[in-house]
């Protein structure tokens, strides 16, 4: 009894100990501050040679990058940990360091999620976007233009409940016409941020076991939480204007974010992303709840984010993740030569763990897991004990894409959105309500990195890939959720809404195979100020790229010889004649211009650049092909959408050695069709190594069938050098053109 006592004595001082400690250390932990941005210029010599190999007859192409977090944002915060093997703290000067001296981009935007943003934090990236535009020398000829906004992060747990993300971009900076604070989604995302996850021993003592030389960092998350907690919800029914300065502002439904927005005034675009995203988009989601009046603003979301650092959002497929019966029960559908349901993969993985795979019993434990999966939506992968991502093989994945996302959700793919119609509401020509989105590319990036695509270099800070989860952080946001007991039996979950139910039911581990270096936006523009490209934006002349720089140009010549670019909204019957041009980026040269190195010296490259910036020789790589996608509208929301994406309707080979490709062609079917449609080009560079170029690297049977994966870790599984490297053929997609009679 005395030995158990002095156990209990002896603990509890350690206990008290470490608590007093973990009292100084969290006080003396640094409050997240915005930054210094360097106040040296970019090089005349380089903006004036990039404006020459970028210029068309007409205007100029700028690329930028309209989808940029830095350490501001709770997740990128995680994820910037040392022990995460990131590169520490990132705050908002350096996103405007790193696109001016790294990546040497035209323009980006600041875009932390909103959730993640207490007021004190808005006001610091205000300053520091204002900042940045002007270090970059004057307005009508920057060496960079910074945009003001936020991620609007709304997740559902259910295709009913599900929006998506969407980033809105600010074209003004100043105090009196931007919103007083970002607009947060409410739900998911809002709820996981105003708690404290985590029981209070584990407050204390986590920072010490985790990483105990960078425990104050840990400590500063921590405290920011707090102090998002402390900060109260604004009221309800209250006009944006009205509201008190401090307080977190909601907007449930993208038609509350745009309500929101009307009652701010002032410009915005309000752009998707991540719509086919299976990390956090629910099985057999999709947009047709969207196509209407009070969930679609045409005036502000105009563009669509087709790539980013997590994957392409392009292709539509008709298989399906997830069915329902006649009755409207959720049922598990039958594998294809091309695609396997995870919720089929779950009851083959049980099955193979049966003493007699043939028995009744066996065959009841396959179809509930089955049933357990579906019912699980993105957490399905909870529901069958002791499974390793080895044992999923490639279930859930697109195959036969280029570069997907994680469980790739195809019924929100950019081609459904764009096939999709409802005549039950009208547009403002009367006709009905469709989707008339232009096409941009993003990073995605959670490291204040903006256009992270120019080489293949540095996976664990080029992309999205964090490694190393020790112990805590591995029992905190994965082991917890995972299912124990009887690796034989279905197990039962189900989503709720609780503090990091997120990160704990997300396929973490599967999902470092599908983070790539990220996509980029250009813009077809007469000049490099703030208006030229806001106004290219407005227009959607703009394209997407998968990284590389790719020069497109897509144009409808009319029967005058007018030329109609890309993004037009056009009418008439005649035969439409098209024109498609297309030049390769510039093959990339090891390490960073001489300019790059004066102007901010080769210890910050280092450090903010990884000793890698965009740095182009003068050879481009040649492009394959010219793929051309037609779609034609839905006339009714249930004419299904496989018959109507033609992908691709031509293919247009190209005999290129680095001067680029340009062909004509005709539609001679449009006129006697008589219903709306679209055109866009898909430009196709040749194959190069590619971060995650294979995703899974799966191991095929005779018949194509995969048998067997070898994940690409973040963590020491895959040696950190292992780039992951596979042939892949990188694009860039034009802007559509619309044509109706």
């Amino acid at each position: 009894m005395k030995t158990i006592l002095k156990i209990a004595a002896v603990t509890a001082v350690v206990i008290a100990l470490l608590a007093a400690f973990g009292w100084w250390d969290r006080q003396q932990a640094p409050k997240e501050v915005a930054g210094t941005i360097a106040p040296a210029r970019v090089d005349a010599a380089s903006l004036q040679a990039r404006a020459r190999g970028n210029a068309g007859e007409d205007d100029q192409i700028l690329f930028g990058d309209l989808h940029v977090h830095t350490t501001f944002s709770m997740d990128a915060f995680v994820w910037a940990l040392p022990l995460m093997h990131g590169p520490g703290s990132r705050p908002p000067a350096d996103a405007c360091d790193y696109a001016r001296f790294c990546s040497s981009l035209d323009f980006y935007a600041h875009t932390d999620h909103a959730e993640s943003l207490t007021p004190r934090h808005w006001s610091m990236i205000k300053d520091t976007v204002r900042a940045c535009n002007q270090a970059a020398g004057p307005a009508g000829n920057p060496d960079i233009v910074a945009f003001l906004g936020w991620e609007w992060t709304q997740m559902g747990n259910s295709p009913e409940t599900h929006y998506g993300h969407k980033n809105v971009i600010l074209r003004e900076t100043a105090d009196d016409r931007v919103p007083a604070r970002p607009i947060v989604a409410g739900g998911v995302s809002f709820n996981a941020m105003r708690h404290d996850p985590l029981p209070v021993p584990e407050r204390i003592v986590g920072p010490y076991a985790a990483d105990f030389p960078n425990r104050r960092l840990q400590f500063q998350q921590q405290n920011k939480r707090q102090e998002l907690i402390e900060i109260a919800p604004c009221p309800v029914g209250v006009s944006s204007r009205e509201l008190p300065a401090n307080c977190i502002e909601t907007a449930d439904t993208p038609g509350d974010l745009f309500r929101k927005l009307d009652e701010w005034g002032g410009e915005a675009l309000v752009i998707p992303h991540g719509t086919t995203w299976g990390y956090y988009t629910p099985p057999g989601s999709d947009w047709t709840k969207q196509l209407t009046l009070k969930q679609h603003d045409p005036k502000r979301q105009k563009l669509i984010e087709i790539f980013s650092g997590h994957g392409n959002a392009e292709p539509y497929r008709d298989w399906k993740a997830i069915a329902w019966d006649a009755q409207g029960n959720a049922v598990c559908p039958e594998a294809s030569d091309d695609y396997l349901p995870c919720c089929k993969r779950a009851g083959q993985i049980i099955r193979s763990r049966c003493d007699d795979p043939r028995s009744p019993d066996c065959e009841a434990r396959v179809q509930q897991v089955e049933k357990n999966y579906l019912k699980a939506g993105r957490a399905g992968h909870l529901t069958v004990a002791d499974a390793r991502p080895e044992d999923w093989l490639a279930c859930g994945q697109c195959t036969d894409c280029f570069m997907p996302p994680l469980n790739h959700r195809a019924g929100s793919s950019v081609q459904a959105i764009m096939a999709l119609s409802n005549p039950a509401e009208r547009d403002a020509d009367g006709g009905p309500l469709r989707f008339h989105f232009g096409f941009i590319g993003s990073s995605d990036n959670h490291a204040a990195e903006a256009g992270t695509g120019f080489k293949q270099v540095n996976r664990h800070s080029s992309t999205e890939t964090r490694g190393a989860l020790n112990a805590l952080v591995q029992r905190n946001f994965i082991e917890a959720a995972k299912p124990k007991g009887d690796p034989q039996q279905p197990r039962e979950f189900t989503l709720g809404s609780g503090p990091y139910n997120f990160l704990q039911t997300a396929e973490t581990e599967r999902q470092a195979s599908f983070f790539y270096t990220g996509g980029l936006v250009a813009v077809h523009a007469p000049g490099r100020g703030r208006d030229q490209i806001w106004d290219a934006l407005q227009r959607k002349e703009v394209y997407g790229t998968s990284g590389p720089r790719m020069l497109l140009w897509f144009d409808l010549i009319g029967a005058d010889g007018q030329r109609h670019p890309m993004g037009s909204e056009l009418q008439g019957r005649d035969v439409p004649r098209f024109r498609v041009k297309a030049q390769g980026a510039f093959v990339q040269k090891p390490g960073c211009p001489a300019w790059t190195e004066a102007a901010i010296g080769p210890q910050r490259i280092q450090q903010l650049c990884g000793g890698e910036c965009y740095n182009p020789g003068d050879a481009r790589t040649p492009i394959d092909r010219i793929e051309i996608v037609r779609i034609r509208r839905q006339e009714n929301l249930h004419d299904p959408l496989k018959p109507l994406i033609e992908d691709p309707w031509k293919v247009l080979r190209c005999a290129d050695s680095g001067q680029g490709c340009t062909a004509e062609f005709i539609d001679p079917e449009y006129p006697s069709m008589n219903r709306e449609l679209l055109y866009y080009a898909r430009a196709v560079q040749r194959a190069e190594p590619t971060i995650n170029g294979a995703q899974l690297r799966c191991e095929r049977d005779a018949k194509g069938q995969c048998i067997k994966v070898t994940p690409c870790h973040g963590d020491e599984r895959t040696p950190i050098d292992d780039l992951c490297l596979a042939e892949a053929q990188h694009r860039a997609w034009s802007s559509p053109i619309f044509v109706r009679p």
